[in-house]
């Protein structure tokens, strides 16, 4: 397939619909009888497959699949982006703010590699190393909205923990990261040593780029992740991979093969300049310790 075959909202709301109309126990018949359209068509709407998708058939099947108004909103945003062809979005201003469209992708990834200079990556975030980023970031949620947020975050951990085929995860960490104080000395003792005790899962590589390095490519590179999804029985990719830069005013996601292939190079003149997988562990769990001392 061709990249512009797919663009990204049309491969993101082709999922969701999916998971709709498998969760409403529909076959593709089924629901393609209901909004009055043939099973080929909506086979094509799921897999991202349709150029220019009919606001009516996106709004028929949110309410055949009983999606609630925010969901249903979120679903037309992603169908307009769908049509703009672009390959790059913003979606903070069409987005329903609480539909974290990021989420969804990461669900789906087998596998993402992570630079993050500041701060822990969220899938290795420990409760209360979350909870006060979260504290910090989102002042004016009450209590309850508190808790709801940092469940999400947990229950996203366990795409990288579940026994079953889990996600691999590459993660470089600036030391910068494990120096910023983060709810304050015991917090950030726990959460180094989670950081050691995860790397030794057989799914997870962590490596710290040390303050000795400098900076490797001569300039400060951002945060950013590069999301890689499951092959096809064939060994192909179900579909092209992603990357993920973010910032205040929402997330920027690149699809087009020469910014994958300039991200990657980034990540591995970044590691080259790391310390090892071990070497990594041991200065966590010094740190750690000093944390305490």
């Amino acid at each position: 397939m061709s990249e512009c075959g797919s663009t990204l909202p049309r491969r993101q709301l082709g999922r969701y619909l999916r998971n709709g109309r498998e969760e409403c126990g529909l076959t593709l018949h089924q629901a393609a009888a209901l909004i009055q359209r043939s099973a080929s068509t909506l086979q094509r709407i799921e897999r991202g497959m349709v150029a220019h998708l009919r606001e009516v058939d996106v709004d028929a099947l949110c309410k055949v699949y009983g999606f609630d108004g925010e969901m249903s909103a979120a679903m037309k945003a992603l169908a307009v982006q769908g049509n703009q062809h672009s390959w790059w979005c913003e979606y903070g201003d069409v987005i329903p703010q609480n539909f974290d469209f990021y989420v969804g992708l990461e669900a789906a990834a087998q596998r993402l590699v992570t630079y993050e200079p500041e701060l822990v990556p969220g899938l290795l975030q420990t409760p209360a190393y979350g909870s006060a980023l979260m504290r910090a970031s989102h002042p004016e949620d009450s209590a309850e909205e508190h808790t709801r947020r940092l469940q999400l975050r947990i229950r996203r951990q366990t795409r990288i923990t579940r026994k079953y085929q889990p996600a691999c995860l590459d993660v470089i960490l600036r030391e910068s990261a494990l120096h910023g104080v983060v709810g304050g000395p015991k917090v950030m003792a726990v959460q180094l040593r989670h950081l050691a005790d995860m790397s030794t899962r057989d799914n997870i590589n962590l490596q710290i780029l040390p303050f000795s390095c400098g900076f490797p490519l001569g300039e400060a590179v951002g945060p950013f992740v590069i999301l890689e999804f499951d092959s096809t029985r064939k060994g192909e990719a179900a579909e092209p991979p992603v990357v993920y830069t973010e910032c205040f005013t929402g997330g920027l996601y690149l699809t087009k093969s020469s910014a994958i292939h300039r991200y990657h190079q980034v990540y591995q003149d970044l590691r080259r300049s790391a310390l090892d997988a071990t070497a990594s562990r041991s200065r966590l769990r010094q740190m750690a310790k000093e944390y305490v001392s």
